[in-house]
């Protein structure tokens, strides 16, 4: 997939320009913290996605084909288990300090809360994302003793409904492994 062949460079040009309100110099190493291939729930191939940290902050690169065209929800959940169709063997999300889900949320929000995700209408998804919180604090929770989950969802997110943002059944789920 074209993102991930020049995903070092283009996530430090990214963070040298401020994605989403980070001001990183472009100097910094990028060092790779945990990557995954999504399934679909028949178990066909969905795509890749790799977190990666730099200066402080971590970022997700995402490419998925197959996907519904419009918003959906993404989250990363508790257990590394992606047993499909439904997926509900990666558990809820994470949420090692038990806050209230939801990045609207006046209660919120927890680790595995992520912003929503568009698919064109040839059901692409490509894009980075920037994770606010601390890359280290990130790795520790994801790679627990059972791991965790990236899970894309049929519905967008609402940023508010406790426990998973009203995101409907989840339709794509990778494993993540350390680097």
């Amino acid at each position: 997939m074209t993102l991930f062949r020049n995903l070092p460079a283009r996530l430090v040009s990214l963070m040298a320009l401020g994605c989403a309100g980070a001001a990183m110099a472009a100097s910094e190493p990028v060092v790779p913290l945990a990557t995954t291939t999504l399934v679909h729930a028949d178990g066909t191939p969905a795509g890749m996605a790799r977190i990666v940290a730099s200066g402080g902050h971590a970022m997700i690169a995402i490419e998925l084909t197959g996907i519904p065209a419009g918003e959906h929800g993404l989250h990363l959940h508790t257990t590394g288990k992606c047993e499909g169709p439904a997926f509900a063997s990666a558990g809820g999300h994470l949420n090692p300090a038990a806050k209230a889900h939801g990045m609207d949320n006046p209660a919120g929000s927890h680790l595995g809360d992520l912003p929503n995700v568009t698919a064109d209408a040839q059901g692409k998804v490509s894009t980075v994302i920037h994770y606010g919180g601390d890359p280290q604090a990130l790795a520790t929770a994801l790679f627990d003793a059972d791991g965790a989950a990236l899970v894309l969802h049929a519905a967008a997110d609402d940023y508010k409904t406790d426990p998973s943002g009203n995101s409907g059944a989840r339709i794509a789920c990778g494993v993540l492994a350390k680097g």
